[in-house]
């Protein structure tokens, strides 16, 4: 119940995160976001024009230029399905636990792709720890589906 509270807490804390860049976001939108942001790479000891600064800002030109209903929609759905997961999670109920799985097995794949390309000591942390969450979570069903219908364990109303 413990590890289960635990990853309940994680996941609404990167869902509240999540909440709050949405909406930080939302505050910048009507700001000249590509000035500002040259101007802190510039301030960091950068130049725009080099290859991972541009991108950045090539990446922000493309933000402002996308429907905001659109990214608010997704960042939306992606902080009800976090808050629920977490629920799910906290009280122990099995469908929070597929959904915490299936929603960590998700990213697998991206993560790897990224740990291919851009091999560090970050990326291979964030690997190990999701398959451990998501090994944990499909042990835990697993468990759950073997065990014995009058031993099986109740989950909380």
């Amino acid at each position: 119940m413990r590890a289960f509270r635990a990853i309940a807490g994680f996941e609404a804390f990167k869902g509240m995160l999540a909440a709050a860049a949405a909406v930080g976001v939302l505050g910048w939108l009507h700001q000249d976001l590509h000035h500002i942001v040259a101007a802190l790479i510039g301030h960091i000891g950068l130049q725009p024009g080099d290859r991972y600064p541009a991108l950045l800002l090539s990446s922000m030109d493309e933000l402002l230029g996308a429907d905001r209903r659109l990214l608010m929609l997704g960042a939306s759905a992606y902080v009800l399905v976090r808050c629920v997961e977490a629920y799910g999670l906290w009280m122990a109920r099995s469908w929070g636990v597929w959904l915490g799985a299936v929603s960590g097995a998700l990213y697998v794949p991206f993560e790897l792709w990224h740990l291919m390309h851009q091999p560090t000591a970050w990326s291979v942390l964030v690997v190990l720890g999701n398959l451990a969450l998501v090994g944990f979570l499909v042990r835990q069903l697993r468990r759950r589906a073997l065990a014995p219908a009058g031993g099986r364990e109740k989950e909380p109303t």
